[in-house]
C-alpha cells in the first residue's frame, strides 16, 4: 500500500465510530486539498451509506480511501508518522502543535517522505499502544475544561495547518548520502525482532511490567529518526549477538 509521489500526508482515521463523522471528515480534508484518506477498522463497516450522505462533494476522497484492518498495516509506508490527542500522555515523545506539525510535514514531504497523521475514535480518542508508533504528538491547545474534539473537527484543524504551512516549504531538501528513511513497516519489523529476542533472554521481568516495558520500548524505536541503513544495521547487529551467544 503505497502512494505514489505524494504531495500531502495521508490522514489515518483510526477505529472511526460513525458514517457521519468519516463524511465530514471527507469534506474538511477536500477544504484544504489532502485526498489521501486511510481509515482503520471502521466500527460499522464499509463502504457506509451515512459517510457518503454526509460527504456532499467530496465522495471522491471516500472513494479513494484505502481501508486496512490495524493500524501498522495503514502507516506501513509511511516514514514519519504524527499522533494527535488533546489529552496528556505519559510517553518521552516529542510534542508539536498543529501550526508546528504540519510545518515540519511539509517539509519532510519536500524532501520525499511520506508522512501520515493519526486521529483516534470519537468516544476515548488513540490509545497508548496507537501512539507508541507514532513518532511525535501533536496536542491541540483547546480549553482543559472541556478538551473533546469531533473527529472532524480535528481533521479541519490539521488540514487547514497543512494548507497554511505546506506553501512556505518551497525547495527544502535534504542529503541523504545514497540512502532513504525507513518506513514504519521497517521499523515495526525491527522493533519485533529486539522484542522477540529480548522476550526469549528474559529481559521483560517482572511479568506484571512486561506490557509497559514493551510498549517503552515501542517509544524507543519511534522516536529514532532511522534509516533503512541504520535498520539494517541493528537487525543484523542483534543477530550477531545472539550468534556469539549460542557459541559461547
Amino acid at each position: 500500500m503505497t502512494v505514489e509521489n505524494p504531495t500531502a500526508p495521508s490522514f489515518v482515521l483510526v477505529r472511526p465510530q460513525m458514517g457521519e463523522n468519516i463524511g465530514a471528515a471527507a469534506r474538511a480534508m477536500l477544504n484544504f486539498g489532502l485526498d489521501h484518506m486511510r481509515i482503520v477498522a471502521p466500527r460499522d463497516g464499509w463502504p457506509n451509506p451515512a459517510a457518503v450522505a454526509m460527504a456532499s462533494g467530496a465522495g471522491r476522497v471516500l472513494d479513494a480511501a484505502v481501508i486496512s484492518p490495524d493500524l501498522p498495516h495503514a502507516v506501513a509506508d509511511a516514514s514519519f508518522v504524527f499522533a494527535t490527542t488533546a489529552r496528556d500522555r505519559d510517553m518521552t515523545k516529542p510534542v508539536y502543535t498543529p501550526e508546528a506539525a504540519m510545518a515540519l510535514a511539509a517539509q519532510k514531504i519536500a524532501a520525499g517522505e511520506r508522512v501520515s497523521v493519526l486521529f483516534g475514535p470519537e468516544r476515548a480518542g488513540l490509545e497508548n499502544d496507537d501512539i507508541s508508533r507514532a513518532n511525535a504528538i501533536v496536542s491541540v491547545p483547546v480549553n482543559p475544561e472541556f478538551a473533546s474534539l469531533n473527529l472532524a473537527q480535528c481533521v479541519l484543524l490539521m488540514g487547514y495547518e497543512w494548507m497554511r504551512q505546506s506553501t512556505t516549504q518551497q525547495g527544502i531538501t535534504h542529503e541523504m548520502a545514497g540512502t532513504d528513511w525507513a518506513q514504519n513497516s521497517e521499523i515495526e519489523h525491527l522493533a519485533k525482532h529486539y522484542e522477540e529476542r529480548m522476550e526469549e533472554a528474559g529481559f521483560f521481568f517482572p511479568e506484571h511490567k512486561a506490557t509497559s516495558m514493551k510498549t517503552n520500548l515501542r517509544n524507543m524505536w519511534s522516536r529514532l529518526p532511522l534509516t533503512r541503513a541504520d535498520v539494517q544495521m541493528l537487525h543484523g547487529t542483534l543477530r550477531q549477538m545472539v550468534r556469539w551467544k549460542e557459541r559461547g
